[in-house]
């Protein structure tokens, strides 16, 4: 299995230039330009009216707005998410309209430039400033949601439009992404986990999907396989080529290949974009191996894997994995780091994907047997698990739950740190740095969020955010 075309195509935005007559209308000739220019460095698709469709491709008119809103409908399937370019004032209306005609869905970003206070004859004056207020105060009246840019004026080329705009594409990457996704639920959740039930009616409202499968079935599958079927042989030396199994028996790998195979084909077949796996113990006792390096390979792949059957857990991994393009992983909240109240251990046993870990020295990653479970079903019967130190660096982590009391989709989200602090213990894990560490404890036990997190090594909490809030209207705390 690999990157999807979904994961690695780039975003396209659709680009409204905003324009009012009696305002300087040639800055909309140059403004555009440099936004054209913008969004083509940050490898960005762009629709958008040509000067041959109206002034300088501006929007100001009724008829203009009906020119813009045609074409990004004809690009719907295309259009990820739309910019608002005011090099002048701008005519709201033709703005809000526009948008409304083309009945897209998708997040709007709304940019202004600055005047030059040097500059402000009648000739040269944007008033941009203003417009931006008058632009906003529309699109709420239309009920249509927008984001903001950090400085109210600021021009493209600035690094605080450059951050906003990696934002809003991440922005754009999320929302888009939710829309008709469909996970793949593989066996029952663990009987002790109850932390990991969830309301699959919750998600259906939301525009996700969720596939089930027994292990039983799934086995059946593995069962009619040989040893020599090209496709298990191809399976097997992809997992050689991607992590050490010097101390892996080989009927165990077989094993791991012919269950990597036949999860290939079951997501394939029903075009599953993430999954969850009842990871123990029934695999271990009647299959024979643990299942964490097939789902550490396919979280590398951003295709994210979750343990425990816990569907939650894989939907946050998929939401960081889109807004960074980076491979997500699932862990527990898990220890206390001495008496820092800010640092904490992360851990799983592990299925963290590759390209999270240390790669160098003692700390590169390995296949292991489970060594937790392997006390009540034997070592031989738990091979299969990746263990390795996760590499130091920023990271954003997300928890979403569904609530069926109140009916919501609810989460929180927040970044902090990965540490070089001392730790020698066993599995996938790393030392934590989050600031108020204590006080997200306190948020994540008051109400009810399960021990599990996903992390990914990017700095994405902002875009995040304002995906899973503005745009798909739930309820999320973010920690600062």
């Amino acid at each position: 299995m690999s990157k999807g075309e979904d994961t690695v195509k780039p975003v396209t935005l659709g680009l409204i230039v905003g324009n009012r007559g009696f305002f300087p209308s040639h800055l909309c000739e140059t403004g555009r330009a440099e936004v054209l220019q913008v969004l083509s460095d940050a490898g960005i698709n762009v629709v958008t009216l040509s000067p041959e469709d109206t002034t300088y491709g501006s929007i100001e008119s009724l008829e203009d707005a009906r020119k813009c809103a045609e074409l990004f409908d004809q690009h719907r399937k295309e259009i990820d998410g739309v910019l608002v370019t005011l090099p002048n004032f701008g005519d709201e209306r033709a703005i809000a309209n526009a948008l409304r005609w083309s009945g897209l869905n998708v997040p709007v970003l709304i940019h202004a430039f600055p005047d030059d206070a040097e500059n402000m004859t009648i000739a040269d004056r944007r008033d941009s400033f203003c417009g931006k207020m008058s632009v906003c105060n529309n699109l709420r009246q239309y009920g249509i949601p927008y984001s903001l840019t950090t400085l109210h004026t600021v021009s493209p080329s600035h690094p605080s439009f450059q951050q906003d705009l990696a934002n809003f594409v991440a922005t754009c990457r999320v929302t888009s992404s939710l829309r008709g996704l469909r996970l793949g639920a593989l066996g029952a959740r663990p009987a002790a986990f109850n932390t990991v039930r969830y309301s699959e009616k919750l998600l259906e409202e939301n525009g996700i999907s969720v596939e089930t499968l027994d292990l039983f079935e799934l086995f059946g599958w593995v069962n009619a396989m040989a040893d020599d079927d090209p496709a298990v042989q191809a399976k097997l030396q992809a997992i050689q080529d991607y992590v050490q199994t010097a101390n892996v028996p080989g009927d165990s790998l077989v094993k791991m290949a012919k269950f990597g195979v036949a999860v290939d084909n079951w997501m394939q077949e029903n075009r599953l974009q993430a999954s969850a796996i009842q990871c123990w113990t029934a695999m271990e006792e009647f299959f024979g191996v643990v299942p964490c390096t097939l789902m550490s390979m396919m979280s590398n792949d951003l295709i994210p894997s979750a343990c425990e059957v816990d569907i939650m857990g894989a939907l946050a991994m998929y939401v960081l994995a889109q807004a960074s393009q980076k491979p997500s992983a699932i862990v527990d909240w898990n220890n206390n780091y001495g008496d820092d109240p800010d640092k904490g251990v992360v851990f799983h046993c592990s299925n963290l994907p590759r390209d999270i870990f240390k790669q160098e020295g003692e700390d590169q990653p390995s296949m292991f047997y489970q060594e937790i479970i392997a006390g009540t079903v034997g070592a031989e019967n738990t091979y299969g698990t990746i263990y390795g130190r996760i590499n130091p660096n920023a990271f954003t982590y997300l928890r979403i739950s569904t609530d069926d009391g109140t009916g919501t989709m609810r989460a929180y989200v927040g970044e902090g740190e990965f540490t070089d602090d001392p730790l020698l213990t066993f599995g996938g894990y790393g030392v934590v740095r989050v600031p108020e560490f204590q006080k997200l404890l306190q948020y994540i036990c008051n109400n009810g969020f399960e021990h599990h997190v996903s992390v990914n090594p990017s700095q994405t909490a902002a875009a995040v955010h304002e995906a899973l809030t503005k745009y798909k209207g739930w309820d999320v705390y973010r920690h600062s």
